[in-house]
Formats: C-alpha cells, sequence, structure tokens
C-alpha cells in the first residue's frame, strides 16, 4: 500500500469541528518521520508551527485526529517533559501510549533493532524513541513502516528544537503573525557544552529558520565533525559563530539559551565539566550584558548555581516554563502530522 498523508487543509476542518479522521480525500506523500529538525522543510514547518498554535488555542475543542491508533513511546533515558507531554498529547488526539522503558523490551539485545522495527509495525501506529544513539531511530525507521519520532539522541533533540522556536516566535507575533517568518535573522547565544545534543539542534534549526547563532564554550566542546557533516549533508553550509567568550556571544542576542553542563551518558566527567564550564554560566551580570528584550531559555531540568543562576530563571524574560508547556502543542502538531499516513 502507497503511504499518504492528508492535505493541510483537512486540519482546518479537523480544528473546526467540520470534519472526522476519515472522508477527506487524500493526497500521496512519501513515508515521513521526524528524526532531524530538516526533515519538515520551511512550509512543512510552518504548518506544524501553525496546527500547534490552533491545537493551544483549540485545546480540548478539536477532533480525535488518533482515534483507534496506538503510539508506543520506547525510553531508553527517563524523562519528565518528554513523556507526560507525549503520553497527554496522544491521549488528547484520541489515541493511546503504550510506555516501554529499556527493561521492557529487547531493543538492541536478545532482538535486532531492524526486527524490533518490523514487529512493532505490526501492532502500533508510531514509535516515540528517546535514546542515546542517533543510529537506533535512523535503523527503527529504516525497517518500520510506521512513522518514528526522534523524541531525544546524543546527536539531537528535534522536538524540544520545533518547541523553542516555537515559543520564541509566539512572544514575537502575537496571536496572529507568521510565527516561522518572525525567526528569520533572529540571533541565539548559546553557552555551554556546544558540541552535544541541543547545541547540534540549535546550529541545524538556526540554518533552517534562517537565524544566526553564535555558541561560547571552552576549547574541546566547540561544535564537531558530525555536525558539520549534517549541516553539509543537507545543503547548509557551516554559517554558526563559535568563541570562548561568553560577552562577545551574548552581545545584540535575542535568545540566550543553555542547557545542562552533564547530561545522562556523561555522570563520569561531571565534575571535570563543572570546572571548565563555569565561565560561561548565564549569570545576572552576563544576561544584563544582553538587549534589555532577550529572552532567556533553558529546556530544563536546570541546575541553579551551575549552568544558570537563580535569578535569571526567575527573571521576567524567563521563558523556561512556557517552552515547557508548549512541548504538549508543539508535539501535538508533529504527531498529528505524520499520523495521517497509512501503514504500509
Amino acid at each position: 500500500m502507497t503511504n499518504r498523508r492528508q492535505p493541510h487543509d483537512y486540519w482546518g476542518q479537523i480544528l473546526s469541528g467540520r470534519a472526522g479522521c476519515t472522508g477527506v480525500k487524500a493526497t500521496f506523500f512519501p513515508m515521513k518521520h521526524f528524526l532531524k529538525e530538516t526533515d519538515f522543510k520551511p512550509r512543512e514547518v510552518a504548518e506544524v508551527f501553525e496546527l500547534a498554535r490552533e491545537f493551544k488555542r483549540k485545546r480540548g475543542r478539536h477532533d480525535p485526529v488518533l482515534a483507534g491508533q496506538t503510539w508506543a513511546l520506547i525510553f531508553s533515558k527517563s524523562s519528565t517533559r518528554t513523556r507526560v507531554s507525549f503520553e497527554v498529547g496522544i491521549h488528547e488526539l484520541g489515541g493511546h501510549a503504550i510506555f516501554l522503558n529499556k527493561n521492557d523490551i529487547h531493543l538492541g539485545r536478545s532482538e535486532s533493532l531492524a526486527d524490533t522495527a518490523r514487529v512493532l509495525s505490526r501492532f502500533v501506529h508510531g514509535l516515540v524513541v528517546r535514546t542515546y544513539a542517533h543510529s537506533d531511530v535512523e535503523e527503527l525507521a529504516r525497517y518500520g513502516s510506521i512513522p518514528v519520532i526522534n523524541a531525544l539522541t546524543d546527536l539531537l533533540h528535534p522536538c524540544q528544537l520545533y518547541t523553542d522556536a516555537f515559543t520564541a516566535a509566539e512572544r514575537w507575533t502575537g496571536p496572529q503573525g507568521s510565527l516561522l517568518a518572525s525567526l528569520r535573522d533572529r540571533k541565539i547565544a548559546f553557552l555551554g557544552d556546544t558540541r552535544f545534543n541541543m547545541a547540534n539542534s540549535w546550529i541545524l534549526g538556526a540554518a533552517l529558520f534562517g537565524m544566526k547563532i553564535m555558541l561560547a564554550g571552552p576549547k574541546g566542546y566547540e561544535p564537531g565533525a558530525q555536525i558539520n557533516a549534517l549541516l553539509k549533508a543537507e545543503g547548509f553550509t557551516a554559517a554558526y559563530h563559535f568563541t570562548t567568550d561568553p560577552y562577545e556571544a551574548v552581545a545584540d542576542a535575542d535568545i540566550v539559551y543553555t542547557d545542562v553542563w552533564a547530561s545522562m551518558g556523561q555522570e563520569e566527567t561531571a565534575q571535570q565539566r563543572v570546572l571548565q564550564m563555569r565561565p560561561y554560566a548565564v549569570t545576572a551580570k552576563l544576561f544584563a550584558a544582553a538587549k534589555p528584550d532577550t529572552l532567556f531559555m533553558h529546556c530544563l531540568p536546570a541546575h541553579p548555581g551551575e549552568e544558570v543562576e537563580q535569578a535569571v530563571l526567575d527573571s521576567p524574560r524567563s521563558i523556561v516554563f512556557d517552552q515547557a508547556e508548549n512541548r504538549l502543542h508543539v508535539q501535538k502538531a508533529i504527531v498529528a502530522t505524520l499520523a495521517q499516513q497509512p501503514r504500509t
């Protein structure tokens, strides 16, 4: 069977309550996954953002577009925001979520990733995967016949990135403006570990959205070969800038962004990282060196006193809890878009 998903005007009917989940003429497209930011082209990103805005406005008042569908959440890494937002979002779309941690299934151990993908494709309608190796989500997508969403790997965190961009765009556009267009030529300053997943996602996302990005961190933590190769493969030049001076990075920035200095799997080097990255903490003094209307963002959980001071987290220009809330709405838009593809 050829994979398909519904045309964009289908969503207007869903959100207005004029259509159910069937009865709309389908437009045919190849099977689509969301493994990296560029899996949606700019026109599609704009549609996902607009759908997220409508889901947020009409929460509880849209049709159950996942009615009859079950999605599996496979988590090798624990999470608060990611798990809760996906489970609630799938429920609000009318579907059912099954949560599977690394002890529940044989993922990559006594059963290959390829066979796991083939088996789960017979049971569920989509996979949401939070794991370590990016190659794992690629292999699940390659061998399965259902959509796969990357809920975080060590390389990229595209759901968080789309949410962050959407959250900033809300502030810059208000209720009616073009969310995607508002991002163009904005500058983000990313501080700390600039060669891990959130920095990589912002590098790729900035290229996709037409934003400027400057990253600041200690030598040895600058963006690596893997993200540079991905930029090239996606048709972008490595237009980001890296500096060891945090004040240079935040100058004229529209967003100051940071993340924890040691993620899951990096516990052994945590103390060393804290010592090396201390100059890149977002202090009140450093944040004051940015523009008066600069936004502070953090994907959470935060460690006050390490990568950010509590005073910055509590600032009226901190939008970290808006980011957390919007995980729900943006991920619903991503799931709903991918869910309109029937199985092969």
